[in-house]
């Protein structure tokens, strides 16, 4: 499993570890009107999936907006933001700072996303900051899970993954 720390102490991360090459697992998420969305819902496209510990802090802010940004420069590209955040806030939080190029989901129902990914942080049932790019066909190509869970991910590297993934 992924080590990481959370403001430079040490958590633990329950679920399987994802790595490059592997087939994504499916998950079960809630979009902001409370349905259910899976993986295999945006077959077909390349997708950035954007992990925050909880969208209203001020790393996972910045880190939404910037893939939020990045997202209408990118073709057959989606970027799904998951935290476990409840749905009506990431929604007001969305509407609130003009978020139109990200799909925000909640992991907060059963952590399907957390366990299925391995960001899951047992100590504070919130989810570890990370980037998963999967491309079209459900292979991931890319996989960053950010070793200090207050640090920013690397942009430039789950970016060109996803320009260079079909």
């Amino acid at each position: 499993m992924a080590s990481i720390t959370f403001k430079q102490n040490p958590v633990t991360l329950l679920g399987n570890e994802v790595k490059v090459g592997d087939t994504a697992p499916d998950f079960t998420v809630l979009a902001n009107d409370l349905s259910e969305v899976t993986l295999n819902d945006s077959k077909g496209q390349v997708r950035i999936i954007s992990v925050v510990p909880s969208i209203d802090t001020g790393v996972c802010d910045a880190q939404t907006r910037r893939f939020n940004e990045e997202a209408s420069k990118l073709d057959n590209v989606k970027v799904l933001t998951i935290s476990v955040d409840l749905p009506f806030a990431q929604k007001r939080w969305c509407a609130a700072n003009g978020i139109e190029n990200v799909q925000t989901l909640s992991d907060h129902r059963d952590l399907s996303f957390g366990e299925a990914y391995g960001v899951h942080i047992k100590e504070l049932r919130l989810l570890a900051r990370a980037v998963f790019v999967v491309d079209s066909s459900n292979k991931v190509t890319y996989v960053e899970y950010v070793s200090e869970a207050t640090n920013h991910p690397d942009y430039e590297g789950a970016i060109e993954a996803a320009k260079s993934a079909e």
